[in-house]
């Protein structure tokens, strides 16, 4: 009885994992550029004294969804949408490179752009982008950034700067428990000139709600389904317990 209360317990300890990876991803969908976060369940050896077959279950973390988000027309000059699979360079709180498809941009009180996060956007010289005092201000398919000084007229457009925009091979990213994709070995993506923005729209969240649902659903049963077993074992270690008293 101990074996089964034992797989049927680690069973359960598993798809509350999986439940709470779902129930993640469609809390997230509407965050704007929000990836999708993938699992899957393995097989893992049990070792110790027993039968070689014995197995359980884990769940495995598979990576982040690469699927499109839907566009969402805002009509605001400072939201970007990066087009293909291409990234949007920011600072993490770390301090680190990070990449992220998040383009509702602002400028703060001291000039620095920043996403709907707060995170820092990065230019493609290396440092995060700041612009000066401005009456207005574009960004441009490439990314740049231009900008009418304040108390200057329109024929006044001076470039600041460009967003960093890169486009490293997908197998080299991986999502960080923060929601930010990075470089898998720690280095910094080289700006792409082919990577180009859409302005006045942005990305939203590639979760399915649909199939997020299902998911949850399924995996509740499943849940429900090692609760039985476990509920199973104790009443028939009970029932052996007092056929074991009239003996």
């Amino acid at each position: 009885m101990d074996e089964l209360v034992y797989v049927a317990m680690n069973g359960a300890r598993q798809l509350e994992r999986a439940q709470a990876i779902t129930s993640h991803n469609l809390a997230n969908a509407s965050t704007v550029g929000f990836r999708a976060e993938l699992h899957g369940f393995e097989d893992v050896d049990i070792t110790g004294p027993g039968f070689e077959s014995r197995v359980n279950t884990a769940v495995t973390h598979g990576g982040y969804s690469s699927a499109k988000g839907s566009n969402i027309a805002t009509g605001n000059e400072m939201d970007v949408a990066v087009n293909g699979s291409g990234w949007l360079a920011v600072q993490a709180p770390d301090g680190s490179e990070a990449y992220t498809k998040a383009g509702d941009l602002r400028v703060t009180a001291l000039g620095m752009i920043t996403n709907g996060r707060g995170l820092p956007v990065m230019g493609d010289a290396g440092s995060p982008l700041s612009v000066p005092p401005y009456s207005s201000l574009t960004i441009g398919n490439d990314g740049t950034v231009s900008i009418v000084p304040k108390g200057q007229g329109a024929q006044s457009i001076a470039t600041v700067g460009r967003l960093k925009l890169v486009d490293p091979p997908a197998a080299d990213l991986e999502k960080g428990v923060d929601g930010l994709i990075r470089m898998k070995d720690g280095s910094e993506a080289l700006p792409d000139a082919d990577v180009s923005v859409t302005t006045g729209v942005l990305e939203g969240s590639n979760v399915n709600v649909v199939d997020a649902l299902v998911t949850m659903i399924g995996i509740s049963r499943q849940y429900e389904m090692q609760i039985k077993l476990i509920d199973s074992a104790s009443e028939n270690a009970q029932a052996a317990a007092s056929m074991m008293s009239l003996s």
